[in-house]
């Protein structure tokens, strides 16, 4: 067969198997598996393992289950409803300000989690009734949590960011830096929404209190007194000083990042033990389990996502789509576009760890060629997955969402997270516009490239 033919086939392969509901890792390995025996010599399946480990054998890449540890200890602890909690005590003036106050808690609940179903999850569970309890829209509140939680894949520490950087051989320290340029301006952009929704909303509120309708809970004004602001900061404060900690030892140069990853996860374990008293084994055993749990199913992705990629090359697959895509010669930007429209589809069906391993090989050469930064691109391509995370009709976020809200229809969530998509655009455009929002801080920190 021609590597047209074979490549074709190892497409469709992988779509029919995975329409199947194979779970991901196991038809990534099973597609890969059957192209090694008809397609490769015999000796290459003596290989198999040899090659998974070799690939997953990076420094890099240990540093993820420790971030998942340091993730899962706050996340399984009230540290994030005390986040959430503290940051709307102190924004509760601000119009939409709770609006704001779940996209900040966001913000820095995924800062420290590094996942976006953990974001979700955690701050969701508090900040969605407490929203609804206010009269803010079922749709609205379940939007804001779910396009928040996307930012644990853009904002350091990231799991994604990490993939990216061991399959574009890019640097991580860099890579995170760039991440939060982007991050600020899709808090900026998400909290501007908020602040024009909710106002949307208490004019519709106050309109039907006029007529006689039932008033609102948007209507009564909340207080919070200075002390009580100042009662609800102890318990926050130390988890902020984690991150910064965390930041200052990556990007300080005195840890590496599976050091980091390390210290992060057991001062995490410390600082729950020291302020809510959980150091006892039958508190700490979810913990890990969820750490283990999630860990493996990672980590099986990845290996398997590897192997996938190794057989692509090997068998000229992506090395003739690249040559493919650069025959097109489309300008430098419409070759961005294509590339982009393939990622957002792929999102449809795949979570960003899959897209990363399985499409860097082709899509990375192309766009090196034609002179773009791959650290920038990676902010803009974890942007665009995020996209995924969110949008119909398997957006990992919106089922997070339902999992923790049921009596919200789906469709309500769905029409709640699409504005947040169309922010999220923006965000790429403007960033096309001016590479500076993702490249400066590193340029900044770590001199320009």
């Amino acid at each position: 067969m021609s590597e047209l033919a074979i490549g074709l086939s190892y497409g469709a392969a992988t779509l029919l198997v995975m329409f199947t509901g194979m779970p991901i890792a196991f038809a990534l390995g099973t597609v890969a598996v059957t192209f090694m025996y008809f397609f490769m010599s015999s000796s290459s399946l003596d290989m198999v393992t040899q090659n998974v480990y070799e690939e997953m054998a990076s420094i890099t890449l240990l540093s993820i289950p420790l971030f998942i540890m340091k993730g899962a200890a706050i996340g399984k602890s009230r540290a994030g409803q005390d986040l959430y909690s503290a940051i709307h005590a102190w924004l509760h003036r601000v119009p939409g300000g709770l609006g704001i106050a779940n996209v900040f808690a966001c913000a820095l609940f995924a800062a420290m989690a590094g996942s976006s179903p953990a974001t979700c999850s955690a701050i969701g569970s508090a900040g969605i009734p407490e929203m609804r309890k206010r009269g803010y829209s079922p749709g609205f509140a379940a939007g804001i949590i779910a396009a928040g939680g996307t930012l644990g894949i853009l904002l350091p520490p990231s799991i994604v960011m990490i993939l990216y950087a061991v399959a574009a051989e890019q640097s991580l320290g860099r890579l995170f830096l760039a991440g939060i340029g982007p991050g600020v301006l899709l808090v900026a952009l998400f909290s501007g929404y908020a602040v024009l929704r909710a106002r949307k909303e208490y004019r519709e509120a106050f309109a039907l209190f006029e007529q006689g309708g039932a008033k609102s809970a948007y209507l009564d004004q909340e207080h919070f007194t200075l002390a009580k602001k100042v009662e609800m900061l102890p318990r926050v404060l130390p988890f902020v000083l984690l991150l910064i900690g965390v930041m200052v030892a990556l990007y300080g140069g005195y840890a590496t990042p599976s050091e980091t990853a390390g210290l992060g996860g057991m001062l995490a374990l410390a600082l729950i033990a020291v302020i809510y008293g959980l150091w006892r084994p039958r508190d700490v055993a979810p913990m890990l389990a969820s750490t283990l749990r999630e860990s493996t199913m990672l980590m099986l992705i990845i290996g398997m996502s590897l192997l996938y990629s190794y057989v692509m090359s090997s068998l000229h697959i992506s090395q003739g789509a690249a040559q493919w895509i650069v025959g097109m010669q489309l300008s430098r930007w419409l070759l961005l576009g294509v590339i982009l429209a393939m990622v957002i589809v792929l999102g449809f069906f795949l979570p960003p760890v899959s897209i990363i391993l399985m499409t860097a090989p082709i899509i990375l050469p192309p766009l090196k060629a034609a002179g773009f930064d791959l650290v920038w691109f990676g902010v803009v391509m974890t942007i665009v997955m995020e996209m995924g995370l969110i949008h119909p009709p398997v957006g990992l976020n919106i089922f997070v969402i339902k999992s923790i809200a049921p009596d919200i229809p789906l469709s309500e969530v769905i029409w709640g997270v699409l504005p947040f998509v169309a922010l999220m655009f923006a965000a790429v455009f403007l960033m096309c516009a001016f590479p500076g929002i993702a490249l400066g801080l590193p340029n900044l920190v770590m001199g320009a490239k």
